[in-house]
């Protein structure tokens, strides 16, 4: 039997062996709380502190303190919508996003309507790439967040977000930037770049399900969406999860050193694939041909369904996705695919592969004959 292929790591990414390394090394009795004071609060607190370090360096933040763990990325995309719009609200009352965020980003913003304030869409063109003229006219004096992801999970374009950032600070807002699915992936720097708050997970980097952070920048007001003790500055009460925050700081350093020589693998493989595919009659690739992660290949087929295509390469011993697994219970088109301007059915027949250090060249032969296999199967039977 073949061994089964992976292309779903923007979903999960398996834990980086040097992680599970890094993890078996603690003492089974390890017990310490950061918050306390003993040798084993210490030991503790010295295990946060250095992931802090890790994660800093990553995304070149010079500030330590300015790194702040959380559950994932989720909570970290919650504070930094929700937490730095009530904090600021004095200083306007409306948030802008782009069309194509996460819903992790959306629904806060969202949800923000119910206190008064205005959430304004900025769209992107038929790459997904954001409208930086219509983006200049939707950050007002009245905008206190504006939101936009440094690169798409769905279709894999990586956004101008330095341009981003000069347009969103000229007119006096903080700009958050999901880096979920970028970081570890292409160079970050929030001090070069011009981000405000900055979204990590630990598993988008090789680390554990469960723990991420968020980078504020000093002196960016931002106020907790959970209120308890006063751990991470206030800002995330509860005892931290110490295990889970050391492996993503070892995460993050693996991801560093591994970066430049495995985003230039990935990259190669992700090419084959996107030319053995788009070679297919009615097969297209969504996202920006160049400007896009060098892990991530999209595609669209006509007359068939993304939910089918996923069902029939599992069988065919290949995990792949249809979109974001976050949205993938609702049988809605993609928000993503329809701001980039196709049809609701264009918009069902979607399948994003996402590449991962697991991966290799001799396996892109056998995903292409599968979706070729697939693809001809499903539309013999389609009554589209």
């Amino acid at each position: 039997m073949e061994e089964r292929i992976y292309l779903d790591h923007a979903a999960a990414m398996p834990v980086h062996p040097g992680v599970l390394r890094f993890g078996r090394q603690f003492p089974g009795e390890f017990a310490g709380n950061p918050s306390t004071l003993y040798q084993e609060g210490l030991a503790a607190q010295e295990a946060v502190s250095r992931a802090r370090e890790q994660v800093a360096s990553l995304v070149g933040a010079s500030d330590t303190a300015s790194i702040v763990f959380c559950s994932g990325a989720t909570e970290a995309n919650n504070i930094a919508v929700r937490g730095t719009a009530l904090r600021n609200a004095k200083r306007g009352k409306n948030v802008v996003a782009s069309a194509i965020e996460h819903i992790s980003v959306l629904n806060p913003a969202k949800d923000l309507q119910k206190s008064g304030f205005s959430l304004t869409l900025a769209p992107v063109d038929h790459y997904g790439t954001i409208d930086l003229d219509a983006l200049r006219k939707a950050v007002t004096p009245e905008t206190v967040v504006a939101s936009v992801h440094y690169a798409n999970n769905e279709i894999g374009t990586v956004e101008p977000v330095r341009e981003v950032a000069e347009i969103v600070h000229d007119r006096g807002g903080i700009l958050h930037v999901d880096a979920t699915d970028a970081a570890g992936r292409i160079p970050i720097d929030v001090e070069r770049d011009g981000i405000d708050l900055l979204t990590l997970s630990g598993n988008q980097l090789g680390g554990p399900q469960g723990v991420g952070a968020l980078y504020i920048r000093p002196g960016v007001r931002v106020q907790p969406v959970l209120v308890g003790g006063g751990q991470e500055r206030g800002l995330r009460p509860g005892t931290e999860n110490v295990f889970s925050i050391a492996c993503m700081g070892e995460a993050a350093r693996l991801a560093g050193e591994e970066m430049p020589g495995e985003s230039r693998r990935l990259r190669a493989i992700r090419d084959r694939l996107i030319s053995g595919i788009t070679e297919m009659e009615e097969a297209y690739l969504t996202g920006h041909p160049t400007e896009r992660l060098p892990h991530h290949a999209s595609f669209r087929f006509s007359r068939i369904e993304g939910e089918s295509i996923q069902l029939a390469m599992d069988m065919l011993g290949i995990a792949v996705a249809t979109g974001s697994a976050c949205t993938s219970r609702t049988l809605e088109a993609s928000h993503v695919l329809l701001a980039i301007g196709l049809a609701h059915d264009e918009a069902h027949g979607s399948m994003v592969a996402t590449l991962g250090r697991t991966n290799s060249p001799d396996e892109v032969p056998r995903i292409v004959r599968a979706v070729e296999e697939t693809v001809k199967r499903l539309r013999a039977i389609t009554p589209l």
